[in-house]
């Protein structure tokens, strides 16, 4: 009797419920740490679980950070009469048999080449045998010359390729031209072209044809021997001078087989606004310049016709809009304690599973029954 009622007399201290009537509602119920068994496949499980949480989370901060870009087309409103153009080329001509010109639908011709900068340079300091970039590249994948442009060292920005919070930033400072490189003694074969200037905002025709040719004009033509229209183009925009964003034509090497040698490129220019947060609201910044879809077409011609190249290029009436928004940081809280939450409710279940799982195949291999408490022994009769 006296082994009964010390079975019945138990110590029940630990499985008593504490505090007042409150407590009675806990939906989180807990175990002194004696009667808490640690596992292996329990300090498995965990292991899993945070290092599946450090990556889920991590992946989230990234693309919290990115942002979410919203692309969406309107025609453009307002009236605007200018087109900024930026060029950045190098002819393997001398820069006094080199004729540059605009001439648009407006029907206006723009001496080009007086409004930009022309230096003698030489071809062998910008291509190889091969006909690649010789010199290095900055960050912006233009030629290093030893001065290298002003703004944006050490990012790499391209339309569609960055993210919009950069291109936005980078943008908003200012950029110089870099320099020629010096010449060190060597002969000057070939021409640099490079600078800004504003057009008419109407389909034009930009291009680069040798002395004497091209139009009616007084001068002795140059001889057909001295055409060589090869052509490095290292920067060619629309718009402001942002030489952090990699336009198509940008970093193009073509080289003329002859001396009689048509190159034409076919333009077309799309208005672009870059915003980062919606245009009007609080904190929110946007550039705007213009991208362009490019389409080339080489050929070698007769000789009544004029060599040269020729940038045909055409304003589209649309406006891309390309927006990046971002999550409050509330809400990226919110979304990484779902994630935690959702990797720990699993793991929990995982290891419930996988737990029963192991129990039922020890009891078969022990030659019980599942779902049963023994099984009865044989007599012989």
């Amino acid at each position: 009797m006296n082994g009964y009622d010390e079975k019945r007399h138990l110590d029940e201290d630990p499985f008593a419920a504490k505090g007042n009537i409150v407590s009675a509602f806990d939906a989180f119920p807990k175990s002194k740490p004696q009667y808490v068994t640690h596992t292996s496949s329990g300090g498995k499980w965990t292991v899993a679980m945070v290092l599946i949480s450090l990556v889920l989370v991590c992946t989230e901060l990234s693309r919290w950070w990115r942002g979410e870009e919203q692309h969406t087309f309107a025609v453009e409103k307002g009236v605007s009469h200018i087109l900024p153009i930026n060029l950045d080329v190098v002819i393997r001509m001398r820069c006094a048999d080199l004729h540059v010109n605009v001439q648009d639908a407006a029907g206006d011709r723009i001496l080009a080449a007086e409004k930009l900068s022309r230096d003698p340079t030489a071809w062998a300091h910008w291509v190889d045998g091969k006909g690649m970039h010789r010199l290095g590249r900055d960050a912006q994948g233009r030629v290093v010359t030893g001065e290298g442009y002003a703004a944006s060292v050490g990012h790499d920005e391209g339309f569609g390729e960055e993210h919009v919070h950069d291109i936005v930033a980078l943008g908003r400072r200012r950029a110089k031209w870099s320099r020629t490189p010096r010449l060190w003694g060597a002969e000057a074969d070939s021409c640099r072209v490079y600078g800004s200037l504003e057009l008419n905002k109407v389909q034009g025709d930009f291009h680069i044809t040798a002395r004497g040719h091209g139009y009616m004009e007084f001068g002795e033509h140059l001889d057909h021997k001295a055409f060589n229209f090869s052509h490095i183009i290292s920067e060619l925009s629309f718009g402001p001078f942002l030489p952090s964003l990699v336009n198509p034509l940008d970093r193009t090497v073509n080289t003329a087989p002859s001396h009689f040698h048509k190159f034409q490129y076919f333009l077309s220019v799309v208005p672009t606004t870059y915003s980062v947060g919606r245009p009007g609201e609080l904190g929110s910044a946007s550039i705007f310049t213009n991208q362009y879809a490019v389409t080339e077409q080489s050929q070698s011609v007769p000789e009544n016709t004029i060599p040269g190249i020729f940038v045909k290029y055409d304003i589209e009436p649309i406006l891309l809009n390309i927006v990046e928004t971002r999550d409050s940081f509330l809400v990226f809280l919110i979304k990484v304690i779902n994630v935690v939450s959702g990797v720990l409710v699993t793991g929990h279940w995982g290891y419930r599973l996988s737990d029963w799982l192991g129990e039922v195949l020890g009891r078969r291999r022990r030659g019980h029954s599942e779902g049963m408490l023994g099984v009865k022994g044989h007599f012989d009769e």
